[in-house]
């Protein structure tokens, strides 16, 4: 038997962090979305664990694990520590997200590595369960088991839903070269020396996602790591300025970056900005809509 999840990329709608602290982490206040990018994680057993990556050209595959350092084997071995078991299990990913691209690609196979064992060793792991295994995995894994749209606290792992009435449409511009994203961090800390302690989400970003208002959202994007980043890439300006003659709404980084955000009115106007972004040179684009699911069954077999 074999269990088939997937799970979504996310961006984050606004990304204010913190001053770092004593413990290495900036503390974040964060709105996470879901979007329409996917990757899909297939588990069967075995008696060793193994894991397996494939993906689509737009995809650095060079660049994820594929040893026991790999996050979705790091789930599994979570979960089944969890529930004081030994088994193991082999894991196929194909990956539709891009590599460090700050869509939390590898978030979101750690994700379905945790429902897609939990389904095939008929476990009943209870959510609140997964949820705190999630959170010890990876700031972003337990927003991907939620999915739609939600806060993040802490460092990102604390998640609760908000209300989100909208039908998004975003352009995901993405960057052949990846940006880490303690470099990032690093970065903001020599901008930010001062820092603030106790970041907050806009309650205007949470009133124009409850309305459905895109004009007002495009109005409360924010993240608080665009300026290091643009800085270590300058390169990335450009992107910002082609979307504008594109015919964005917004422009937004995506959490660490590379990749760029474009808010768009519908579907037929993101469709319209992702074919001017491709006249301008920006082969990596996709159209997607917003907000999705989180990791979710897709097949057993």
């Amino acid at each position: 038997m074999s269990v088939t999840v997937r799970a979504p990329a996310k961006i984050n709608l606004h990304l204010g962090v913190g001053a770092l602290r004593p413990d290495g982490f900036h503390p974040l206040a964060t709105v996470y979305q879901a979007v329409g990018l996917y990757d899909d994680v297939t588990v069967t057993e075995a008696e060793h664990w193994h894991v397996a990556v494939e993906g689509g050209d737009h995809v650095a595959l060079a660049e994820v694990p594929q040893d026991a350092s790999n996050i979705a084997i790091r789930a599994g071995l979570a979960l089944a520590a969890h529930h004081r078991l030994e088994r193991a299990a082999s894991i196929e990913i194909h990956k539709g997200i891009p590599v460090a691209g700050g869509l939390a690609g590898g978030s979101a196979d750690a994700a379905a590595a945790l429902v897609a064992l939990d389904r095939l060793w008929s476990l009943d792991t209870p959510d609140e369960d997964l949820l705190r295994i999630a959170g010890e995995l990876g700031s972003d894994v337990p927003f991907a088991l939620l999915g739609g749209a939600a806060s993040g606290h802490g460092h990102g792992e604390i998640v609760a839903p908000v209300p989100d009435e909208g039908a998004w449409w975003w352009v995901v511009v993405g960057n052949a070269t990846g940006l880490s994203t303690p470099a990032v961090y690093r970065h903001f800390d020599e901008l930010n020396a001062a820092g603030i302690a106790d970041p907050r989400i806009p309650v205007s970003l949470l009133d124009a996602l409850r309305a459905g208002d895109v004009d007002a959202l495009a109005a409360s994007l924010r993240n608080d790591l665009e300026p290091a980043a643009l800085d270590l890439r300058p390169d990335l300006r450009r992107t910002f300025a082609d979307a504008g003659r594109a015919g964005a709404l917004a422009t937004l980084l995506s959490g660490s970056g590379p990749t760029v955000l474009l808010l768009c009115r519908d579907a037929e106007h993101g469709r319209g900005v992702a074919a001017a972004m491709g006249e301008q040179g920006h082969e990596r684009c996709w159209v997607v809509p917003a907000p999705v699911a989180g990791a979710h069954v897709v097949s057993y077999a």
